[in-house]
């Protein structure tokens, strides 16, 4: 049954270890909407936030790809204004 499904491996790095560790945080939080065709790891290794996807399709392995990725966009992007850095480019 497991030769059915589609896996993505995915690697991103961060700027630290830190911040690999709260964007795997904050994402890990959601539960996969459709559990029985979608099972997601997350990892995070020095640097970087380590993804693995099994969906029974390609089709939702795409979208599942691409929800992921515009979340730890959004993640990114909160760090960045609401980070450490964002209290030093205030002062």
């Amino acid at each position: 049954m497991d030769s059915d499904w589609h896996t993505i491996n995915i690697e991103i790095p961060f700027a630290s270890n830190k911040h690999a560790l709260i964007v795997k945080q904050v994402i890990e939080v959601d539960a996969e909407l459709q559990p029985h065709a979608v099972k997601r790891e997350l990892s995070v290794r020095d640097d970087k936030l380590i993804a693995t996807f099994r969906t029974l399709t390609v089709r939702l392995a795409r979208l599942t790809l691409n929800g992921f990725l515009e979340n730890v966009d959004l993640v990114v992007r909160t760090i960045e204004v609401f980070g450490e850095g964002a209290e030093q480019k205030a002062s």
